[in-house]
């Protein structure tokens, strides 16, 4: 922060940062105030100040005041306060909102009666929910609770594709993690990384599509969606009790139809190809806005093959590609010393693929990358070493890359970012 910011000015902004929308009469039980004012807390000034100097820095300490608002540029990863509250809950799609995210997420999976709820796995509701708690509903679970002993770790595999729609939503969401040492489902339900925290698990309440839709259509500020279509794992088997893949994709996009929103709201999302050429061929006013999500360069032997591919996908229609952060980032420079654009976002840039990446603050302290194998970082590693390279990092993809959205787990981080330097987000 700069020296001649007064210490009161500082309180003062992370308190309660700037700007009011005009207030919607919400469906849900959320009753938002006359005014709707963008608040980041301090994270991004703590960012900021420990920046090495630098004309970025004086650029974002330059906005330390705003204005701020509501940017698209910003999209809530699984809500957008997945940093601190449980994921998938409108615990965090509030947080995420609040925090200026102008698209929030929602993973869509489905029930055993197949209706489509928001979880980001098929299977992870031993890790992400209290199922383990209710007996009614952990007898269902794929793999029952097994506690730890000296030979194995303690294991369960809970899938919302067990339960169903009214069952699902009867769970609290938790902080994602577990203990590999416990010997009881309620020990079963800590772990969670150091970096973030349990203080709010209390009953993070779990959305369906529908309740999602709904929630995001009432939010000041205009906020657009991005479901994911999720993959399902080895554990649910498609077609499920005849409930095809394909069906699937379009009960996702017919929900949107049934709620009247506006194709030019909703980016969908998801791995498998054949769902966005399916949005692409049967819904083109959807398809044109899908993003295909790439992980087929995690194995290093595969990546040069992913670069290669993406003038034909952009061929093929698709327009925007969604890679995680270690794809667009590479160690260059005279002395090999520097982070810069790697040939994937080279290669998709010149394609004319839009690029949104994924995930920001998805990580813990910047100083652990190296030691802790950090997935996010891998391919920058060797020169990331303290939290003030985030915005470096950031401002390669958003400013030289030109990459037009970034999901975050803390959306305050890149709305506050994204604001300082005017972007608006894809569809702008």
């Amino acid at each position: 922060m700069r020296t001649t910011t007064s210490a009161l000015a500082v309180l003062a902004l992370m308190a309660e940062l700037v700007v009011a929308w005009p207030v919607h009469t919400p469906k849900l039980a959320y009753n938002p105030a006359d005014e709707y004012y963008i608040s980041f807390g301090p994270r991004p000034y703590y960012l900021i100040q420990n920046m090495t100097e630098s004309p970025l820095k004086d650029q974002l300490e330059s906005c330390e005041n705003g204005p701020f608002g509501v940017t698209a540029w910003s999209i809530g990863h699984r809500g957008g306060g997945t940093l601190q509250i449980p994921e998938e809950t409108v615990q965090s799609t509030m947080a995420g909102a609040r925090m200026g995210a102008g698209i929030l997420e929602c993973d869509v999976s489905f029930t055993s009666d197949l209706g489509l709820v928001c979880r980001h796995d098929i299977c992870d509701l031993h890790t992400t929910t209290d199922i383990l708690l209710r007996p009614e509903l952990a007898k269902k679970c794929h793999t029952p609770f097994t506690p730890a002993n000296a030979t194995h770790p303690a294991k369960a595999l809970c899938c919302t594709a067990d339960i169903t729609m009214d069952e699902f939503t009867s769970l609290c969401g938790k902080m994602d993690g577990f203990n590999a040492s416990a010997t009881t489902p309620e020990d079963y339900q800590h772990g969670v990384p150091f970096f973030r925290t349990e203080l709010y698990d209390t009953c993070g309440q779990v959305m369906t599509l529908d309740s999602y839709i709904e929630l995001v259509d009432s939010l000041p500020g205009y906020r657009n969606f991005t479901p994911e279509l999720k993959t399902p794992p080895k554990a649910v088997p498609m077609p499920f009790n005849g409930y095809t893949q394909a069906q699937y994709a379009r009960d996702m996009i017919n929900t949107f139809i049934s709620h009247g929103i506006d194709p030019a709201r909703v980016f969908p999302q998801s791995f498998t190809p054949a769902d966005v050429y399916l949005w692409l061929n049967e819904f083109p006013e959807w398809g044109a806005q899908a993003v295909f999500l790439d992980e087929d360069g995690d194995d290093p032997s595969n990546f040069t093959t992913a670069v290669n591919r993406l003038p034909a996908l952009k061929a093929s229609g698709v327009n925007i590609i969604s890679p995680p952060i270690n794809y667009l980032l590479a160690v260059g420079g005279p002395n090999n010393d520097t982070i810069v654009p790697s040939d994937y976002a080279i290669t998709a840039k010149n394609a004319g693929l839009d690029i949104i990446a994924w995930s920001f603050e998805r990580s813990g302290p910047l100083t652990r990358v190296a030691a802790d194998g950090d997935y996010y970082y891998s391919s920058v590693a060797p020169v990331v070493h303290y939290d003030g390279q985030m915005y470096e990092i950031l401002d390669i993809m958003g400013r030289e890359i030109g990459i037009k959205g970034m999901f975050a787990d803390w959306s305050s981080t890149v709305t506050y970012y994204a604001n300082c330097f005017g972007l608006k987000g894809p569809g702008n």
